[in-house]
Parts: structure tokens; C-alpha cells; sequence
């Protein structure tokens, strides 16, 4: 597939590299051209000295036949002016903009504009490691209402049904990562120590995984009780 990366810093300049590696043809375009110094020696991409919204820019880098564009130059403003043109004038369908200010980021995606938010990310990542037991938001659909997240399973869940954390419409438990192999559903499996669960979850029912997996169901008796393999 051709591709337009917008941009050539450090994401830019990776992303072309990395692309054609792949076996896909690249156009990088920057307004400055001592950006392509970033690129290796052997980059056998196209590069364009322009704008990213300029419309003559874009057509010298293959707009035109483009499949994708990702526009990941330091400003928010061209990004999103770029992947709107590449999606309203080339009808170029994967488009990705990068964005520093998370709730413009947030705004865009709601209108159908893939972002990724770069301060966004970054404060997650941080997150993700100073509170390893909260949950975090892997994904969530265009609107914002449904959301997918990571959480490590309390130790307490272990020897339980997963199933027991799902509520009909609000909360399901859809995959599990267990000892760094990941499994689809959970209707049938049984928590064990170190596994990290994937929900999908409404938006408004954050609060209430959280207290599902705060306390405890009441222990399981009978013939039907299961218990964690060895």
C-alpha cells in the first residue's frame, strides 16, 4: 500500500522507516528540508519538501493513489486541516492525526477523526505504572459511551468464576492474559493469580467494575463450585 506521512521528526521519520521495512511505499513531506536527515541512508521513500495541507504538496507525494496519510507534524491545527483534506478531496478512507491537546484529541474522535493524543498517552503510560492495580482505558468507540480497559486482577479474584464480574448490558469480561498469553471470552474460566483482565464496559459503569472487583462475590457452595487448575 502507498502511504503519506506528514511530517518528519522523530514519529515521522520512524514511522516512514518503519513502513518501508514492511514493504510498503512511503512520501514523507516537511516544510524544512534538514527534517530528512532523520531518514536512513538506504530509505527508499519519497521525499517531498511542502505543506501537508498544500494541495500540489500532497499530489507530489501520491495522494492521489494514497491508501492511508498519517499527519504527525508538532502542530494540532495542521494535522487536522491535513487528514480532513486527504479524507474530503483524496477520499482517502485511514487517516491518523496526531494531537498534543487531549480535549481537542477527545472532540475530533467523537467526529470520526482518528486521533492519537500524544500528552494522552504519555500520562497513561506514566499511570499505568505508579497504579499497576487501577484500571486503564486500552479503547473507547467514537461516542465515548463504551470502553475497553486493562485491569490486573485482584488477588482475591483468584479460584473465581471471571463471569461473576459481568452485568448484562454494562459490564462483560471479554478476554484475559494469562501468564503473557491472552484468551478470548471468559464465561467458563476461573481467576487465577497474575491475570490481567480486558472489559468492555459502558462508560458509566467505570465505578461500579471497580466495586465488583473491590469485593468479593460470596464463596461458592455445592456440587457446582469450581476451583483454578494447578
Amino acid at each position: 500500500m502507498h502511504v503519506v506521512v506528514v511530517g518528519c521528526g522523530r514519529v515521522g521519520s520512524g514511522l516512514g522507516t518503519s513502513l518501508t521495512r514492511e514493504g510498503h511505499s512511503v512520501a514523507i513531506i516537511d516544510r524544512n528540508p534538514r527534517a530528512f536527515r532523520r531518514l536512513p541512508d538506504d530509505w527508499h521513500g519519497e521525499r517531498v519538501n511542502g505543506s501537508g495541507f498544500d494541495r500540489d504538496d500532497l499530489e507530489r507525494a501520491g495522494a492521489t493513489r494514497a491508501d492511508a496519510l498519517a499527519a504527525v507534524t508538532s502542530g494540532d491545527n495542521t494535522n487536522i486541516l491535513t487528514v480532513r483534506i486527504a479524507r474530503e478531496t483524496y477520499g482517502i478512507e485511514r487517516v491518523v492525526a496526531r494531537i498534543y491537546d487531549p480535549r481537542r484529541a477527545e472532540i475530533y474522535q467523537r467526529l470520526g477523526i482518528p486521533t492519537v493524543a500524544t500528552v494522552t498517552w504519555t500520562i497513561d503510560q506514566v499511570r499505568r505504572r505508579l497504579l499497576p492495580a487501577m484500571s486503564t482505558r486500552e479503547w473507547s468507540d467514537a461516542s465515548g459511551k463504551l470502553v475497553l480497559v486493562e485491569r490486573a486482577m485482584p488477588d482475591g479474584w483468584a479460584g473465581r468464576r471471571l463471569d461473576e464480574l459481568a452485568v448484562p448490558g454494562r459490564v462483560s469480561v471479554v478476554a484475559v492474559t494469562r501468564a503473557g498469553s491472552p484468551r478470548l471470552g471468559a464465561q467458563d474460566l476461573v481467576g487465577q493469580e497474575g491475570d490481567v483482565l480486558h472489559v468492555a464496559v459502558v462508560a458509566d459503569a467505570l465505578d461500579e467494575l471497580e466495586q465488583r472487583l473491590a469485593h468479593l462475590p460470596a464463596p461458592a457452595t455445592g456440587r457446582g463450585t469450581m476451583r483454578a487448575p494447578a
